[in-house]
């Protein structure tokens, strides 16, 4: 899966574009190459492996 970090008004699911202030963004700022982060809910965990990063447009 990819996702594109962007700015509030830049936000579209469609795309996998996800919002600087949501919870998944804010656990991958500063991770680096097979980190790993854990995003919690009430209902569950999810888990991401960092296998990629790419910076500016694509």
């Amino acid at each position: 899966m990819t996702y594109r970090i962007v700015g509030a008004d830049e936000l579209d699911p469609k795309k996998q574009y996800i919002s600087l202030d949501s919870p998944l963004a804010r656990a991958l700022l500063k991770k680096t190459f097979d980190d790993e982060v854990a995003i919690k809910n009430e209902l569950k965990e999810t888990r991401y492996t960092v296998v990629d990063i790419h910076y500016g447009n694509r």
